[in-house]
């Protein structure tokens, strides 16, 4: 099987997850809830590509930018990982990747896990802590008790400074801005992870070569 061809079937794979597990959250009562924009909200959203979004990478030029919302313990986010890492190689030079969080209240380490990329950006850590949570995914995720000291292991790892990473990990920055980017992706119509947009398009995950296509024509536009 060719590498395209396995990615391809890694976002199918994403895209199945996102719509059978994850279509749905939970609230803190642990009764599940749909998750949907009302039209008021919707014509009243708040843009996807904000002055302080996260950047993976970044193009020169800032024509296009593709966002995703992500939740770093959802499993068709994990499976999607290796696909954008290929197209961040391949439109390193002519398309921003940003990351957005949506950490989905039926993960039990999701909030923290989002917490400690945070945290990890304020010291310029972000993608490398990006990069860990989902190269280790399977190793934490889906657990019923707190991983915490896992995220903490990965901060030592990447060498931060580990009294302002803990400052940060709980401060009411972090917990504001991963709150803000919910409840915009609420506003946006965001139904599940992974979500991606296209400058301020919502794109639909089809296969790799549907992205691709629509990151050429945003391209060409």
């Amino acid at each position: 099987m060719s590498r395209n061809l396995q990615i391809s079937g890694a976002i199918v794979l994403a895209v199945v997850l996102a719509i059978a597990a994850l279509a749905v959250t939970t609230n803190g009562s642990g009764d599940e809830t749909e998750v949907a924009a009302t039209p008021e909200a919707v014509e009243t959203a708040p843009p996807v590509v904000t002055d302080d979004i996260h950047k993976l990478s970044t193009a020169e030029d800032g024509k296009v930018t593709l966002v995703e919302f992500l939740d770093f313990e959802c499993e068709a986010c994990g499976a999607l990982y290796p696909a954008l890492e290929q197209l961040r190689e391949e439109y390193k030079d002519r398309v921003t990747f940003a990351i957005r969080y949506f950490p989905n209240d039926g993960h039990f380490n999701a909030m923290s896990a989002a917490q400690a990329v945070e945290a990890a950006s304020k010291q310029g850590k972000l993608e490398a802590m990006y990069k860990r949570m989902f190269e280790t995914q399977k190793e934490w995720g889906e657990a019923r008790e707190s991983k915490l000291e896992v995220f903490v292991g990965f901060a030592k790892d990447l060498g931060l400074d580990m009294d302002q990473f803990m400052r940060d990990l709980n401060s009411p920055q972090t917990i504001e801005r991963i709150t803000a980017d919910k409840e915009a992706a609420l506003q946006l119509g965001v139904q599940g992870t992974p979500t991606l947009f296209i400058n301020e398009q919502m794109m639909q995950l089809e296969s790799l070569e549907q992205l691709k296509t629509d990151i050429e024509a945003a391209l060409a536009a």
